[in-house]
């Protein structure tokens, strides 16, 4: 079964919200065996939404659009498909009520526009959204194809998709037998195009239906084996032809972000961690923080961003910062172990370095950075050339310190 996804909404195609919606949509889809064949963008333009709806019908099983849906002049994605299914607008009692529950605590949303919110397709089939005043639509065609109508806030498209329209899915296709499969391997310390000669033979002897796909990101390489329509034992034996042929870079076998990897790994083992940070300048501690469950492992951070930070708060001596500079393997290990003594944590990463554009140099060139990891087993240091970007600099080393204690926590 396959699927089209149409996102409408000027502020796409401005560059002024960024497209999430189609990432966690055709997560989800491809997790019950729906393949989204197309992703397709277009303005708060009548004409635009209906040629798209016209196109995706004629590849698609599935059309699902986002956005519009909201009470103002510029949310037209409703009017649009009245027309497009030759229908007209009429009130919906459970619409309005669920409307009404949930803005029961603030009266004051309740007004002329937000009414306008209970009018639905009259040939539609309505799926209430328990977060907000846009109703779910949805039409199956006679021919089985169908088109669903959600949301384009992101939590109320979200919920939407996994408590409502998956299982509608999912109720029709329980009895078909093809399957989407993804497996992702982890890997750093090798360049792409390496990594690809290393799996040149295994990759062009992969059986029909099964596709590796690289995708590096801040030093680090996804390697995702895709299997369409092949059996899950086929999948499961090739990845772990991958996982030999890789295990000199492995880092984690899960699809998911380092700093969700580290928290995971730290609450396992009972420990805590927190961070000096210099050239980094607190990414790390938005990273390890981020995320629901943090404050299990992480503790706190230093951003010691100048040296008297560094000497003052941290412990670092200042005859070291003097001789060898902020930028040093000397220096950088006594933040580490200063930040862990602060804060009593079982581990701590420290981070300086030259991020750029200027106050570079013939030394310690832009890109140099130095990263320590404080441990019970003792504190290392290691020195690393990360390119010349400002934010490819930060981004990397976020990446480097955080894969470094990936490794001292096996």
């Amino acid at each position: 079964m396959q699927a089209e996804i149409i996102t409408i909404g000027d502020e796409l195609l401005i560059g002024q919200v960024v497209d999430t919606n189609s990432a966690f949509m055709a997560q989800q889809l491809n997790s019950v065996g729906v393949e989204v064949e197309r992703v397709v963008s277009v303005h708060d333009d009548a004409e635009q939404i209906a040629q798209a709806l016209d196109d995706a019908l004629t590849r698609a099983d599935i059309v699902i659009t986002t956005g519009g849906l909201g009470p103002t002049k510029d949310d037209i994605t409703k009017h649009v498909l009245c027309n497009y299914f030759h229908t007209r607008l009429v009130p919906d009692a459970d619409v309005e009520a669920n409307i009404r529950r949930i803005y029961a605590d603030r009266p004051q949303v309740l007004n002329r526009l937000t009414e306008t919110q209970w009018l639905v397709p009259e040939n539609c089939r309505v799926l209430q959204n328990r977060v907000g005043s846009a109703p779910l639509m949805y039409w199956h065609l006679d021919d089985g194809r169908q088109v669903f109508c959600l949301p384009g806030v992101p939590y109320e498209m979200e919920i939407a998709i996994r408590e409502q329209i998956l299982p509608v899915i999912k109720s029709q296709i329980s009895n078909l037998k093809f399957q989407i499969n993804h497996r992702t391997i982890l890997v750093s310390g090798i360049p792409e195009s390496s990594l690809a000669i290393v799996l040149e033979d295994w990759e062009n002897a992969l059986p029909e239906g099964l596709h590796l796909a690289y995708l590096p990101k801040d030093g680090t390489i996804r390697l995702r084996l895709s299997g369409y329509g092949v059996p899950t034992e086929l999948v499961e034996q090739e990845k772990a032809k991958l996982m030999t042929l890789v295990r000199e870079w492995f880092v984690a076998e899960e699809d998911k972000p380092l700093e969700v990897l580290v928290g995971e790994r730290l609450k396992a083992l009972g420990k805590t961690i927190s961070t000096a940070e210099s050239c980094t300048g607190g990414t790390l501690a938005s990273m390890l923080a981020r995320h629901p469950g943090s404050s299990q492992f992480y503790w706190g951070s230093v951003v010691s961003y100048d040296n008297s930070v560094k000497a003052n708060v941290l412990g670092v001596n200042k005859q070291d910062l003097q001789t060898y500079g902020a930028v040093s393997e000397q220096v950088v290990r006594q933040m580490a172990d200063g930040v862990r003594r602060l804060c009593g944590t079982d581990y701590a990463i420290a981070t300086s370095g030259i991020a750029g554009p200027t106050g570079g140099t013939a030394d310690k060139p832009v890109g140099t950075v130095w990263i320590a990891w404080a441990t019970p087993q003792g504190t290392t240091a290691e020195c690393f050339h990360l390119g010349s970007l400002r934010e490819q600099v930060i981004a990397r080393t976020c990446s480097k310190a955080l894969i470094g204690l990936l490794h001292r926590l096996a």
